[in-house]
């Protein structure tokens, strides 16, 4: 009896054991689903957040690039308020979104991970966006190929090979969207009195690519290349260095448990943003009118040459630079830079505003990963 109440009892724990076995397997398909459920509505909520501030603002990013490359004797827009009043007189509600639906479809994807990204490391109060994970593979392709080299099986890339993995991922996202940016910029400034039209991104790009050759898809991309550089560089040194003072100082008692605000932060974000934006500025400037080279029916739009109205023709960029300043003065490479700079704050702020709003009516977790 004995034994047999020992045999009863080990069956008894072993069909307990297969249960609880079931359970946390079953548990564990379901979690999964759970946290794919969480991860796809954070992206919504973030893609949606990216459309609704980039919408937002759109008034003045035309308006920026309508300035940034307006005929200088034939004076429109003239300044912040004027200009969107002249916008807004001539072409409309829909001309003051002209160029927005390109914009977003450059900003949505990068807004939902960038989001996503900041929602599960908020601890490091960072952003990271497409840009950052382009690189995180590069950095991981190159350091694969140099630990093939003999010897190197355990090795580590060096500061300068990391640096040159960053430059060339940064360098390959930026060209990989490039076109698209550059149809934007033309879809911007067309206006309904232009000789010729776009209809859309589409028609733009096989349009450009037809009547002035693939190349022409990638005018002023050394600028944007070279932009890249001071701003990236600023705004991460600036960043950091108003983040190490706030936290070194504590004005206004902004310091909570060793941590800056999420407030705070976004303060010191746009702030680095202004400054990296203000120094690279000229670079856009020369960007945006080297894209307009070549486009016949804008004439009555892109700046002049000298006295005469018909279009200039850049050699390239070093050409693009000498030529604004010689006949617009110094001044001209930062034509558009208020418009550009009223819209950093907002942006910023409509973006996260939008995202927590979204993010609750989706029902979204704070922390996926918890």
């Amino acid at each position: 009896m004995a034994s047999e109440d020992v045999v009863s009892e080990r069956r008894e724990s072993a069909v307990s054991t297969i249960v609880n076995l079931a359970e946390e397997a079953s548990e564990g398909v379901k979690a999964p689903s759970h946290a794919l459920l969480s991860i796809c509505k954070s992206l919504v909520a973030g893609g949606v957040a990216g459309g609704v501030s980039r919408t937002a603002v759109a008034p003045l990013e035309r308006l920026k690039i309508l300035l940034q490359v307006q005929n200088p004797h034939s004076i429109k827009y003239n300044g912040t308020m004027q200009g969107l009043k002249y916008i807004w007189r001539t072409e409309g509600l829909r001309g003051l979104f002209k160029g927005n639906g390109t914009n977003c479809a450059r900003i949505v994807p990068n807004s939902a991970v960038k989001f996503f990204s900041y929602e599960q490391a908020s601890q490091y109060a960072k952003l990271f966006s497409f840009h950052h994970i382009f690189i995180y593979f590069v950095h991981s392709g190159i350091l694969w190929l140099y630990r093939q080299q003999p010897g190197k099986e355990d090795a580590q890339l060096t500061p300068l090979l990391r640096l040159g993995a960053g430059a060339c991922a940064g360098i390959i996202a930026m060209s990989a969207t490039y076109p698209m940016d550059m149809v934007r910029g033309r879809l911007t400034v067309q206006t309904e009195k232009s000789p010729r039209q776009y209809r859309g991104i589409y028609h733009a790009l096989s349009t450009v690519f037809k009547e002035e050759g693939p190349r022409a898809l990638y005018r002023g991309w050394l600028p944007s290349v070279i932009g890249v550089v001071p701003y990236v560089g600023l705004n991460f040194a600036v960043y950091e260095s108003l983040k190490d003072y706030l936290l070194q100082t504590n004005p206004f008692g902004l310091v909570e448990d060793n941590e800056l605000s999420v407030t705070t932060r976004l303060a010191c974000g746009a702030a680095a943003g202004t400054i990296g934006q203000t120094v690279a500025y000229p670079l856009d400037v020369i960007r945006r009118r080297m894209q307009m080279v070549g486009w016949k029916g804008a004439s009555s739009v892109i700046v002049g040459e000298g006295r005469s109205k018909a279009p200039l023709e850049y050699t390239g960029m070093v050409d693009a630079f000498r030529k604004t300043v010689r006949y617009e003065g110094f001044g001209a490479l930062y034509k558009g830079l208020v418009p550009n700079s009223v819209k950093v704050v907002p942006s910023i702020a409509i973006a996260f505003v939008t995202y927590e709003v979204v993010k609750d009516v989706l029902g979204v977790e704070m922390r996926i990963s918890d």
